[in-house]
């Protein structure tokens, strides 16, 4: 048999060997695939003979991508008076408020939302909300108009006031519709507190340094206050909407009343009264319903009740009515709300709370780890009959049976120097109603 020629014979081991290069490949490449699918591990043959299991990849690709979707879970809490958890916010909540009607809750989270909730539906099981968003910002604080028609928030990193109108629709639902201007920005330092008169004249902000604005609805300031108190740590407006009062790195409370003519026009500033008896600085402080009473709490580690009622342009002080003690006050800030008629007060530092008797000083209730993070405000609805703190992605609602017991004291011993038939009665039905809240909660003391 003749061979082929030379040239011919390079060119078939050529051919062949490239042949042999693409089967390589092709296999290295399958195999490749093979490891891909199965999560990067060898494609080893079972033991029984059987193929090995392609799904091993897929499965822990389908729990990785469970892990990234699933939120944070909520904390966990439960007390005998507990009434409700509020739930709808995806963001931790900084401020609450309750309109003066007492129809709404408002709270503002930095997930961009203020939400309404009826309070009507506190002790359902379904809890509703509108929501109400901040375009491009989140709100710090939030506050209701008077009439209830609109509400101020602060703007996280706008630094200024921005107003929502509230308009009720044909459907029945609400539309919540933000001014065209915000409000000039004028604070120096972060706002901590803010304010609308229950008047509607005025509006107050309060940063941490040493400045409260009072500006009128329009955007426009008043008048500037210096604390001189080295910082502001709260600041609020009373009730009655004739005070603006200030706590922060002084030992006492400052108050000054905001005057107004006859005719609705702002007149003045002035300094009113001054809360003093504490010996360090003073954390927050809170008003009753009537502006007739005031409560403040101290890093000197006391709570105090005070009658406010006064003739302050005579020179009288106010007077100190009770004093109690609050250890937690000395080791971190301490937030403070004084029920509507100044019986109970609750105190709040960390993520726990305790309610305490005004009468007689004594500590009635303790909540501990309410939140999972840091109590950010705290407040008695206006009836009294919640207390409502939040510092999470919650509002946590308690039945205030302190309250409660508070009448059944305060009526027992009006009954036994009543001398009027319907006076008698009149108590005796507001005695029985209190005894019934307390039954109804499993809390009435024999």
């Amino acid at each position: 048999m003749e061979l082929p020629p030379v040239p011919e014979l390079v060119g078939l081991s050529l051919l062949l060997g490239l042949l042999a290069l693409v089967a390589t490949a092709a296999v290295a490449r399958g195999w490749l695939r093979s490891e891909l699918d199965t999560g990067g591990q060898p494609a080893v043959q079972k033991a029984n003979g059987s193929p090995p299991d392609k799904s091993l990849g897929s499965k822990k690709q389908k729990q990785h991508q469970r892990i990234r979707k699933e939120k944070p879970q909520q904390h966990n809490f439960t007390h005998r008076l507990l009434a409700a958890a509020l739930k709808s916010h995806s963001g931790s909540i900084s401020c609450m408020d309750f309109s003066s009607n007492g129809k709404y809750l408002a709270t503002c989270a930095d997930d961009r939302t203020v939400r309404i909730w009826s309070t009507k539906d506190f002790l359902q099981r379904e809890h509703r909300s509108m929501r109400a968003n901040v375009e491009l910002d989140h709100a710090t604080l939030v506050r209701f108009s008077p009439d209830c028609r609109a509400f101020i928030v602060w703007l996280a990193s706008g630094d200024t006031l921005r107003v929502f109108k509230i308009t009720k629709r044909e459907d029945g639902g609400y539309t919540f519709t933000a001014t065209p201007a915000d409000f000039p920005k004028k604070h120096k330092a972060p706002v901590i507190s803010i304010g609308i008169a229950d008047t509607g004249k005025f509006i107050m902000t309060a940063s941490n340094d040493t400045t409260i604005l009072i500006w009128n609805l329009k955007g426009r300031v008043l008048s500037t206050i210096n604390t001189n108190q080295m910082n502001n740590t709260h600041a609020a407006i009373s009730p009655c909407s004739r005070f603006v009062a200030s706590c922060g790195f002084t030992p006492d409370v400052k108050v000054w009343e905001v005057c107004f003519g006859k005719n609705g026009e702002f007149q003045e500033v002035v300094r009113a009264f001054e809360l003093k008896g504490h010996s360090a600085a003073v954390h927050f402080f809170a008003f009753s319903n009537d502006s007739r009473r005031m409560a403040s709490v101290s890093k000197d580690g006391t709570w105090k009740l005070w009658d406010t009622d006064v003739e302050y342009k005579k020179q009288q002080d106010p007077y100190l009515l009770r004093t109690g003690r609050y250890e937690e006050a000395s080791r971190m800030v301490c937030r403070l709300a004084l029920s509507p008629d100044a019986q109970v007060l609750a105190l709040a530092s960390g993520s726990n709370i305790h309610l305490y008797n005004t009468r007689r000083g004594e500590k009635e209730e303790s909540f501990e780890q309410v939140h999972a993070e840091c109590i950010t405000d705290l407040s008695f609805d206006i009836t009294g009959r919640f207390l409502a703190s939040c510092g999470d992605r919650a509002v946590r609602l308690f039945h205030n049976a302190p309250g409660h017991r508070a009448v059944v004291e305060e009526m027992q011993g009006l009954l036994k120097r009543a001398s009027n038939e319907s006076t008698r009665q009149r108590l005796q039905q507001q005695l029985t109603q209190a005894q019934e809240a307390l039954k109804s909660l499993g809390v009435l003391k024999k």
